[in-house]
Protein backbone atom coordinates (compact mmCIF):
# COMPACT_ATOMS: atom_id res chain seq x y z
CA UNK A 1 0.00 0.00 0.00
CA UNK A 2 0.60 3.74 -0.97
CA UNK A 3 2.66 5.30 2.11
CA UNK A 4 2.93 9.26 3.32
CA UNK A 5 6.18 10.89 0.78
CA UNK A 6 8.05 14.13 0.85
CA UNK A 7 5.27 14.81 -2.15
CA UNK A 8 2.76 17.62 -1.02
CA UNK A 9 -0.65 15.76 0.26
CA UNK A 10 -3.68 16.42 -2.00
CA UNK A 11 -7.64 16.65 -1.43
CA UNK A 12 -9.85 14.37 -3.35
CA UNK A 13 -13.24 15.63 -2.84
CA UNK A 14 -16.08 13.13 -3.18
CA UNK A 15 -19.69 14.62 -4.52
CA UNK A 16 -23.15 12.79 -5.43
CA UNK A 17 -26.62 12.97 -5.40
CA UNK A 18 -28.02 11.30 -2.75
CA UNK A 19 -28.22 7.57 -3.15
CA UNK A 20 -25.80 7.68 -5.92
CA UNK A 21 -22.81 5.88 -3.84
CA UNK A 22 -20.53 8.49 -3.04
CA UNK A 23 -20.27 7.62 1.22
CA UNK A 24 -20.11 3.94 0.21
CA UNK A 25 -17.18 4.41 -2.30
CA UNK A 26 -15.50 6.82 0.19
CA UNK A 27 -15.53 4.09 3.30
CA UNK A 28 -14.42 1.58 0.46
CA UNK A 29 -11.34 4.02 -0.52
CA UNK A 30 -10.55 4.47 3.09
CA UNK A 31 -9.85 0.96 3.60
CA UNK A 32 -7.80 0.44 0.97
CA UNK A 33 -5.40 2.83 1.53
CA UNK A 34 -5.34 3.68 5.73
CA UNK A 35 -2.65 6.67 5.00
CA UNK A 36 -6.06 8.48 3.81
CA UNK A 37 -7.20 10.71 6.05
CA UNK A 38 -10.92 11.67 5.88
CA UNK A 39 -11.54 15.14 6.47
CA UNK A 40 -13.95 15.53 10.27
CA UNK A 41 -16.34 18.56 9.48
CA UNK A 42 -17.13 20.89 12.68
CA UNK A 43 -20.61 21.67 13.22
CA UNK A 44 -22.97 23.78 15.63
CA UNK A 45 -25.52 20.74 16.39
CA UNK A 46 -25.59 18.92 20.00
CA UNK A 47 -23.66 15.36 19.87
CA UNK A 48 -25.52 12.79 19.50
CA UNK A 49 -25.71 9.49 21.72
CA UNK A 50 -22.04 7.65 21.30
CA UNK A 51 -20.35 10.45 18.70
CA UNK A 52 -17.22 11.60 20.25
CA UNK A 53 -15.55 15.22 19.51
CA UNK A 54 -13.33 14.92 17.15
CA UNK A 55 -14.68 11.42 15.65
CA UNK A 56 -17.75 12.06 14.62
CA UNK A 57 -17.13 15.85 14.32
CA UNK A 58 -15.89 18.78 15.94
CA UNK A 59 -18.18 20.27 17.90
CA UNK A 60 -18.65 23.78 18.50
CA UNK A 61 -20.68 26.22 19.46
CA UNK A 62 -22.18 29.18 16.57
CA UNK A 63 -20.26 31.74 18.54
CA UNK A 64 -17.07 29.55 18.35
CA UNK A 65 -18.27 28.20 14.60
CA UNK A 66 -18.53 31.88 13.21
CA UNK A 67 -14.90 33.00 14.64
CA UNK A 68 -13.50 30.59 13.10
CA UNK A 69 -14.80 31.76 9.91
CA UNK A 70 -14.26 35.30 10.74
CA UNK A 71 -10.39 34.24 10.89
CA UNK A 72 -10.66 32.26 7.68
CA UNK A 73 -10.16 28.65 9.82
CA UNK A 74 -12.90 27.00 7.80
CA UNK A 75 -11.73 25.67 4.26
CA UNK A 76 -15.68 25.36 2.97
CA UNK A 77 -19.01 26.07 5.28
CA UNK A 78 -22.83 26.11 4.97
CA UNK A 79 -25.55 26.61 7.40
CA UNK A 80 -28.56 23.67 7.00
CA UNK A 81 -31.48 23.53 8.90
CA UNK A 82 -30.37 26.58 11.39
CA UNK A 83 -26.63 24.56 12.48
CA UNK A 84 -23.58 25.51 10.89
CA UNK A 85 -21.40 22.75 9.01
CA UNK A 86 -17.57 22.80 7.24
CA UNK A 87 -14.11 21.63 7.01
CA UNK A 88 -11.21 23.13 9.26
CA UNK A 89 -8.44 24.05 7.55
CA UNK A 90 -5.43 23.41 10.19
CA UNK A 91 -6.16 19.15 10.25
CA UNK A 92 -5.75 18.96 6.21
CA UNK A 93 -2.98 21.42 6.02
CA UNK A 94 -1.32 19.22 9.02
CA UNK A 95 -2.14 16.33 6.65
CA UNK A 96 -0.75 17.88 3.59
CA UNK A 97 2.86 18.69 4.97
CA UNK A 98 3.36 15.24 6.20
CA UNK A 99 2.38 14.18 2.23
CA UNK A 100 -1.31 12.84 3.60
CA UNK A 101 -4.13 12.71 0.98
CA UNK A 102 -7.72 14.62 2.82
CA UNK A 103 -11.19 12.38 1.28
CA UNK A 104 -13.75 14.78 1.90
CA UNK A 105 -17.57 13.61 1.43
CA UNK A 106 -19.08 16.77 0.93
CA UNK A 107 -21.85 18.43 -1.86
CA UNK A 108 -21.23 20.60 -4.72
CA UNK A 109 -21.27 23.73 -2.80
CA UNK A 110 -18.43 22.40 0.04
CA UNK A 111 -16.75 21.68 -3.27
CA UNK A 112 -16.76 25.12 -4.87
CA UNK A 113 -15.61 26.59 -1.84
CA UNK A 114 -12.33 24.52 -1.14
CA UNK A 115 -11.55 24.75 -5.12
CA UNK A 116 -11.61 28.35 -4.78
CA UNK A 117 -9.92 28.25 -1.28
CA UNK A 118 -5.80 28.90 -1.13
CA UNK A 119 -5.68 25.43 -1.32
CA UNK A 120 -7.34 24.59 -4.73
CA UNK A 121 -4.46 23.76 -6.69
CA UNK A 122 -3.87 20.54 -4.49
CA UNK A 123 -7.64 19.52 -5.11
CA UNK A 124 -8.65 16.57 -7.07
CA UNK A 125 -12.90 16.39 -7.28
CA UNK A 126 -14.88 13.85 -8.63
CA UNK A 127 -18.50 13.84 -8.99
CA UNK A 128 -20.41 10.25 -8.83
CA UNK A 129 -23.47 10.06 -11.03
CA UNK A 130 -26.18 7.21 -10.80
CA UNK A 131 -26.93 4.85 -13.81
CA UNK A 132 -30.73 6.11 -14.12
CA UNK A 133 -32.74 8.17 -12.17
CA UNK A 134 -35.17 5.53 -11.44
CA UNK A 135 -32.07 3.56 -9.41
CA UNK A 136 -31.33 6.08 -7.65
CA UNK A 137 -34.75 6.12 -6.67
CA UNK A 138 -34.11 2.55 -6.04
CA UNK A 139 -31.31 2.67 -3.94
CA UNK A 140 -33.21 5.84 -2.17
CA UNK A 141 -36.00 3.37 -1.00
CA UNK A 142 -33.63 0.47 -0.34
CA UNK A 143 -32.20 2.05 2.82
CA UNK A 144 -35.68 1.71 4.21
CA UNK A 145 -33.92 4.47 6.38
CA UNK A 146 -36.16 7.11 5.53
CA UNK A 147 -39.81 7.89 4.96
CA UNK A 148 -41.58 9.07 1.25
CA UNK A 149 -41.58 12.52 2.60
CA UNK A 150 -37.85 12.57 3.29
CA UNK A 151 -37.45 10.61 -0.29
CA UNK A 152 -38.88 13.23 -1.85
CA UNK A 153 -36.97 15.88 -0.84
CA UNK A 154 -33.60 14.28 -1.68
CA UNK A 155 -35.02 13.42 -5.20
CA UNK A 156 -35.95 16.58 -5.89
CA UNK A 157 -32.95 17.79 -4.46
CA UNK A 158 -30.84 15.24 -6.91
CA UNK A 159 -31.63 17.54 -10.34
CA UNK A 160 -29.97 20.23 -8.57
CA UNK A 161 -26.87 18.65 -7.28
CA UNK A 162 -26.66 16.78 -10.99
CA UNK A 163 -26.24 19.97 -12.80
CA UNK A 164 -23.34 20.88 -11.29
CA UNK A 165 -21.22 17.54 -12.37
CA UNK A 166 -19.30 19.35 -15.36
CA UNK A 167 -17.53 21.64 -12.33
CA UNK A 168 -15.52 18.65 -11.97
CA UNK A 169 -12.10 17.27 -12.86
CA UNK A 170 -13.96 13.74 -13.17
CA UNK A 171 -17.18 12.02 -13.27
CA UNK A 172 -18.15 8.24 -12.75
CA UNK A 173 -21.66 6.38 -13.47
CA UNK A 174 -21.76 4.26 -10.62
CA UNK A 175 -23.46 1.29 -12.81
CA UNK A 176 -21.05 -1.44 -10.59
CA UNK A 177 -20.00 -0.64 -7.07
CA UNK A 178 -16.77 -2.61 -7.67
CA UNK A 179 -16.20 -1.16 -11.20
CA UNK A 180 -16.46 1.92 -9.76
CA UNK A 181 -14.09 1.67 -7.16
CA UNK A 182 -11.39 0.31 -9.28
CA UNK A 183 -12.06 3.81 -11.73
CA UNK A 184 -11.44 5.87 -8.31
CA UNK A 185 -8.87 3.63 -7.01
CA UNK A 186 -7.09 4.29 -10.62
CA UNK A 187 -7.89 8.38 -10.24
CA UNK A 188 -5.97 8.47 -7.39
CA UNK A 189 -3.15 6.63 -8.20
CA UNK A 190 -2.46 8.44 -11.54
CA UNK A 191 -2.77 12.29 -9.42
CA UNK A 192 -0.65 11.21 -7.19
CA UNK A 193 1.79 10.54 -10.04
CA UNK A 194 1.64 13.78 -11.45
CA UNK A 195 4.68 15.58 -12.27
CA UNK A 196 3.73 18.49 -10.02
CA UNK A 197 3.42 16.44 -7.09
CA UNK A 198 6.76 14.24 -7.17
CA UNK A 199 9.10 17.03 -5.89
CA UNK A 200 11.97 14.65 -5.53
CA UNK A 201 12.08 14.59 -9.26
CA UNK A 202 13.91 17.76 -10.11
CA UNK A 203 17.01 16.45 -7.74
CA UNK A 204 16.77 12.95 -9.49
CA UNK A 205 16.81 14.68 -13.09
CA UNK A 206 19.96 16.39 -11.48
CA UNK A 207 21.90 13.59 -10.74
CA UNK A 208 20.91 12.26 -14.35
CA UNK A 209 22.68 15.03 -15.57
CA UNK A 210 25.17 14.61 -13.70
CA UNK A 211 26.11 11.12 -14.81
CA UNK A 212 25.99 12.81 -18.32
CA UNK A 213 28.56 15.61 -17.61
CA UNK A 214 30.83 12.80 -15.80
CA UNK A 215 30.70 10.33 -18.91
Amino acid sequence: MTKPTNRRGLLLILSSPSGAGKSTLAKMLMGWDPTLRFSVSATTRAPREGELDGREYYFRSKDQFKAMIDAGEMLEHAEVFTNFYGSPKAPVEAAMAEGRDTLFDIDWQGGQQIRNSSLGRDVVSIFVLPPSIAELESRLRGRAQDSDDVIAGRMAKSQSEISHWAEYDYVLVNRELDRTFTDLRTILEAERLRRDRQPALSGFVRGLNEEFEAR
